[in-house]
């Protein structure tokens, strides 16, 4: 008998229009995008219908744009099939994704989400803009080849693994000189390629201090309950029960490599064999299909 997780997306998967059917099609969906404006103080609903792109791409905006609009697909997804949401047995989320999959597995209430990736978001894009900084994704290398591609090309400056997605797929932030430099001895290290991209900042390095700091005075007054499903953290890809350690973990994420690859093999190794990617984009199919090619994953259309 199959075993069912959701998976929700990561900053990045954001794109103009996303969630509009929801919202003129499904109440339930309505209601998110609308009490979200009312928390936040802006139409969040029209800035994803209508963006422009470039607003909705920032990392302030970019975050609670998705936490509500993947939201939403589980919305559409508990109307249209209730017995899979029932079925769940676990879910992750992709760095921004985890508190998506935080509130799903009732940890944490959506108006508490919605303002943690609020103050999230600013705090990362703050740290962003304090140091001039990158992410690059490096094709075709394995993970200790990328750690000695980072070495040779760090110098002085924070150069580190930031994202291990998939076998082939990792991603490395740091300042941006160190990543141009990374990008340009890809090749003679073996990669098939090296491939800029279009984020704020070097998430998931130290160059995210103070974001951590922030973060952790915003959690610390924010009720969590044990999660009613297993929930992957992305700093030590396994579950985690204690409310408290729950709070560290997030805090620890935004300076941490997320362990993509890993938390997926562990699901699987726990029996998982039927995905669905709830929220904008196909990334995370695209990933899972990388790992497991005979891993069946569906994905939740907004």
């Amino acid at each position: 008998m199959s075993r069912i997780a959701f998976l929700f997306p990561g900053q990045g998967a954001q794109t103009v229009g996303m969630g509009k059917r929801l919202y003129e099609s499904l109440p339930a969906a309505r209601r998110l995008y609308d009490r979200a404006g009312e928390i936040l103080g802006y139409d969040l609903a029209r800035l994803c219908f209508e963006g422009p792109a470039e607003q909705l791409d920032s990392t302030v905006f970019s975050q609670p744009a998705l936490f509500v609009t993947s939201l939403a697909a589980l919305e559409s997804l508990r109307a249209e099939s209730p017995d899979v949401v029932l079925a769940c047995e676990a879910a992750a989320g992709l760095s921004l994704g985890e508190y998506t999959a935080m509130v799903f597995a009732g940890v944490m209430r959506f108006e508490d989400g919605l303002l943690l990736v609020q103050e999230r978001g600013a705090a990362m894009q703050k740290a962003a803009d304090a140091t001039p900084s990158g992410m690059v994704s490096i094709l075709g290398l394995e993970r200790s080849q990328v750690e000695a591609l980072c070495a040779k090309a760090r110098g002085d400056e924070i150069l580190e693994v930031a994202n291990l997605l998939c076998p082939g797929n990792i991603v490395i932030s740091g300042t941006n000189a160190a990543c141009e430099r990374a990008a340009e001895a890809a090749s003679a290290a073996g990669a098939m390629k090296a491939v800029p991209l279009a984020v704020a900042g070097a998430f998931h390095t130290t160059i995210m201090r103070p974001a951590d700091q922030r973060l952790a005075e915003v959690l610390a007054n924010v009720p969590m309950h044990r999660p009613q499903i297993p929930v992957i953290s992305n700093v030590d890809a396994r579950p985690h029960d204690d409310p408290e350690e729950i709070r560290r973990l997030l805090v620890r994420q935004v300076l941490a490599p997320v362990l993509w690859e890993d938390s997926m093999r562990y699901m699987i190794e726990q029996g998982f064999d039927h995905f669905y990617e709830v929220g904008p984009g196909r990334v995370l199919r695209g990933l899972l299909k990388r790992i497991d090619r005979k891993l069946v994953c569906q994905t939740v259309e907004v």
